[in-house]
């Protein structure tokens, strides 16, 4: 079997878990479900696999390099490279990076010919059940061996509109042929996939070798091709990062969907049932975690009485809350975050706001 290289995102900003989430330190580099943070998580997720795991790659921005290799230093996980990005392209432009330096890594062990599995994984996503996260992994590398990419698709517990959708084709023993991607839905529309039992959510974890990502990527966005060679070619290497050359700046900005998986004729889905989220809301943060018998999630120094079905997380303050169902509560020392989870996905137009003005309230503390 191909050596497995994890291939761990780094790049977002977790906007939408502001206030606790912040530029200095984004979601991922966060403790929101257990003792780890999502980042942390990833890594371990993948270190587990098996024997033939190489060290992960993680793709950065130069903003969070201390935050990265501090995080990693703490699990005791050396990293094959951290990659730092001068300035972020979104996720096609981190893999094709990621699949040059994997190709250049594998040359230096002697083994020019081999070609790595690239498991790509955002460092912000939640995953309960890592037994069922490996039989998933354990499929993608079939589908990928026989030179197929391949997108993870989570079975569906609900009609979503928050999040695309994969249809599977044609079978194939524990994968499917991926017969298209379809953008999110209403929720009427997101009912009907559903009920079909066809139709996927798309996680944004991907599967596949580095040379076929790497010809696909040349076939479907050739500029973008050469601008992470050009990058990678002209990148400072030293003890600790790979900083990547300034060609990387003018590369086009697109994610793998768009880039490539949408386009090429060889993408396959894997069915994933793991208990898994992207957390990228407080309402989806909150389902994820252990309630109490009203449904409600605390974290911190509060007191509710009378809620049902609310978050709340107090950091510097007692918080009490009475008589309120449904809301968000993010106490921190500087911010308080006050909403109906109905409107969760508007939080980012605070943000939106805070950096308009210029307020420090979307930074975090230096000691952060």
């Amino acid at each position: 079997m191909a050596p497995l290289i994890p291939v761990v995102l780094s790049g977002g900003s977790g906007t939408r878990l502001w206030p606790l989430s912040r530029e200095r330190r984004p979601k991922q580099f966060l403790s929101l479900v257990g003792k780890q943070t999502l980042f942390q998580e990833t890594i371990a997720r993948a270190n587990v696999l098996g024997a033939v795991v190489r060290p992960p790659v993680v793709v950065c921005n130069e903003a969070h390099r201390f935050l990265v290799a501090e995080q990693l230093r703490e699990i005791g996980t050396a990293a094959g490279a951290i990659v730092l990005e001068p300035v972020g392209r979104n996720t096609a432009p981190a893999v094709g990076v990621a699949a040059l330096l994997a190709l250049a890594a594998e040359a230096k062990r002697s083994q020019p010919d081999e070609d790595p599995l690239l498991l790509v994984l955002p460092a912000d996503h939640v995953v309960l059940d890592q037994r069922a996260f490996e039989a998933a992994v354990q499929a993608a590398v079939s589908a990928a061996t026989d030179g197929y990419l391949v997108t993870f698709g989570v079975v569906p517990d609900r009609p979503e509109t928050g999040y695309g959708y994969l249809l599977r084709g044609r079978e194939v023993g524990t994968w499917a042929v991926l017969e298209k991607f379809v953008e999110k839905p209403d929720l009427q529309t997101a009912k009907a996939y559903v009920d079909s039992g066809r139709y996927l959510w798309n996680s944004g974890m991907f599967l596949f070798s580095a040379r076929t990502l790497l010809r696909e990527l040349r076939a479907h966005a050739p500029e973008m091709f050469s601008s992470c060679r050009r990058a990678v070619e002209e990148a400072v290497v030293d003890a600790d990062f790979v900083r990547l050359g300034a060609a990387f700046a003018s590369c086009p900005a697109n994610s793998i969907d768009y880039a490539v998986m949408e386009k090429t004729d060889r993408a396959a889905v894997v069915p994933l049932a793991a208990g898994w989220s992207d957390v990228g809301s407080w309402p989806a943060l909150h389902d994820v975690l252990s309630k109490d018998a009203d449904g409600n999630v605390v974290v911190g120094d509060v007191l509710v009485e009378g809620c049902r079905n609310t978050y709340a997380l107090a950091q510097s303050r007692l918080v009490a809350i009475v008589g309120l169902d449904d809301i968000v509560v993010v106490e921190t020392h500087d911010a308080v975050l006050v909403m109906s989870r109905a409107q969760a996905q508007n939080v980012k137009r605070v943000v939106d706001a805070l950096k308009r003005a210029k307020r420090r309230e979307i930074l975090g503390d230096e000691s952060e």
